[in-house]
């Protein structure tokens, strides 16, 4: 069965319809990539799936279960995390407290246990400060996790961002543009990143992401959208060869 299945899925703004009808499923365990032009939908997709619009039309099935009206911290919750173009850090705390940040979105004791130190609190506090410190050495912040996020590098608060995503504790992981602004070897870095998460965490990861060269070398699949529309889906290498996604891209001349 897949992770997560989109049956349908149509958004419209004012009378725009920015998605018309997406169907797609994404397996468990693979990368899965989403390209297309800007203004093709790809971010409406992610934040139908995650809670930030509902859709006016279809389902969105995660793990067998219809998430559709499930506000943004339940389908967090559920197991889906994710990350943003612009990115979104607490950039006067420590890069360690904005991981202990994004854990706190599945810890269980409220603010009154947590003042009055009550067992619950002390044990899920301490699992905290164990996940975060783990999470630093998986994404090579460990050294840095003392100093003020806005102090780090482009890439490095990259890096950070994905790892509060994954403070989250999630099965499922979106990433919005992950190598935006990115060098040549901070890019390198990433895609060893996002296959040592897959491997290691047991996820399944879907990305938005413009680097041509990124999205074939490391996704199992993509999905192609062109206004809206899902125009195909495939292998990398069979996608590269489409003749949409060439029309997409580069013109009715090409």
């Amino acid at each position: 069965m897949p992770i997560l299945e989109l049956k349908g899925i149509s958004q419209e703004f004012g009378g725009l319809r920015a998605l018309d009808s997406i169907d797609m499923a994404i397996e468990t365990g693979e990368i899965f990539g989403i390209i297309g032009p800007n203004g093709a939908g790809k971010t409406t997709l992610f934040n139908i799936i995650t809670g930030i619009y509902e859709p006016t039309q279809g389902e969105v099935i995660f793990n067998g279960g219809n998430i559709n009206r499930l506000p943004a911290y339940q389908v967090a919750r559920q197991g889906i995390a994710r990350t943003y173009q612009n990115i979104r850090l607490f950039k006067k705390l420590s890069v360690l407290d904005n991981i202990r940040v994004g854990r706190y979105g599945v810890t269980k004791n409220g603010i009154f246990s947590g003042m009055l130190g009550l067992p619950l609190a002390r044990r899920e506090e301490s699992q905290t400060m164990a996940e975060a410190m783990r999470l630093l050495e998986l994404v090579g912040l460990y050294d840095r996790r003392w100093e003020y996020a806005d102090s780090l590098a482009y890439g490095e608060q990259r890096r950070l961002e994905i790892a509060r995503a994954l403070a989250l504790n999630p099965t499922l992981l979106l990433l919005d543009e992950p190598a935006a602004g990115m060098n040549s070897s901070e890019k390198v870095e990433l895609v060893s990143l996002i296959r040592r998460i897959r491997e290691e965490m047991e996820l399944t990861i879907l990305l938005v992401e413009h680097d041509m060269n990124l999205v074939m070398n490391i996704c199992d699949r993509i999905a192609v959208l062109d206004y809206g529309r899902r125009i195909a889906l495939d292998t990398p290498i069979r996608v590269k060869n489409d003749a949409a996604v060439i029309q997409s891209y580069l013109g009715v001349e090409a």
